[in-house]
């Protein structure tokens, strides 16, 4: 009988990868708590007469069209960015787990019901699902996050399922079941901490997707009200000047994209420094 191996492990630290992902969502993250004593000018203060300023002394990323300082902008749009796909993983874990939960641990009936709904969800693009829980939810940071969460609620259920079944069937819950534990016991005591590992590493995936659905909603319009510095209003806002002044968009989108990068970067070390 072949038997397989667990996956090596390897710390987070020792992954010059994932360290370089964590180092970079450290910074987004202190851009995003110290961005108002950083920059406090505010990232609305507009001056025409430094209206499109390229990169230089007169601003460090320079200016858009209405002379407000990219750089400062970019650091207030970091906490708006990160508060939205903050939002929009809570809300895809916090339905998308127990979802998965319940159908991986339940089984039969249950089981089928459950998967069959997220599969009728997972038939739409994730992208054209959000945009129709804008529509119902309305525009603003909070509905966009949460109809970002909510499109990312079926591949996080059907995760969880699928890792749920494969610890249902190790020896220590079937010790468990047979001293008659409860299923809800099973499942909160047994399953959910030996699952744990592997749904952790697959929300830190599931970040960068949020972020950047997100950030294409508030882009297409649908999202933050105009002006908003967040950065994927920021690109919507620098299209137009791209041929003359493609720095208004290229921060925003270089930013966005280092994060999205970071953020499976992270994903991808942890599953390795959790043997998943």
């Amino acid at each position: 009988m072949i038997e397989w191996a667990a996956p090596p492990r390897r710390p987070l630290l020792r992954q010059p990868a994932a360290l370089a992902g964590l180092t970079w969502l450290a910074l987004v993250i202190l851009a995003a708590l110290l961005g108002p004593s950083l920059a406090p000018g505010g990232p609305m203060e507009a001056d025409p007469t430094r209206s499109l300023l390229p990169p230089g002394p007169g601003g460090l990323l320079g200016t858009d069209l209405l002379g407000r300082d990219l750089l400062v902008r970019l650091l207030w749009g970091a906490r708006w960015t990160l508060e939205m796909g903050v939002l929009g993983l809570a809300t895809a874990v916090g339905l998308g787990l127990p979802v998965g939960l319940a159908a991986g641990s339940l089984g039969g009936r249950t089981d089928a019901i459950l998967m069959r709904l997220m599969d009728g969800l997972l038939a739409f693009p994730g992208l054209l699902l959000a945009m129709a829980m804008v529509a119902v939810l309305g525009t603003g940071l909070t509905p966009v996050a949460v109809a970002v969460g909510l499109a990312a609620v079926p591949p996080y259920a059907r995760v969880a399922r699928s890792v749920t079944r494969e610890v249902r069937a190790q020896p220590y819950v079937e010790a468990a079941r047979a001293i008659g534990a409860t299923r809800l016991r099973i499942a909160l005591r047994h399953i959910l901490p030996n699952a744990a590992p592997s749904l952790i590493a697959f929300a830190a995936t599931q970040l960068g997707w949020v972020l950047l659905n997100g950030a294409a909603l508030n882009f297409l319009g649908l999202g933050v009200p105009p002006g908003t510095p967040e950065w994927g209003a920021m690109l919507a806002e620098g299209r137009a000047y791209l041929r003359d002044a493609p720095w208004v968009s290229t921060f925003p989108g270089l930013a966005l994209t280092l994060t999205v990068l970071a953020a499976n970067l992270v994903g991808d070390g942890l599953q390795e420094a959790l043997g998943v």
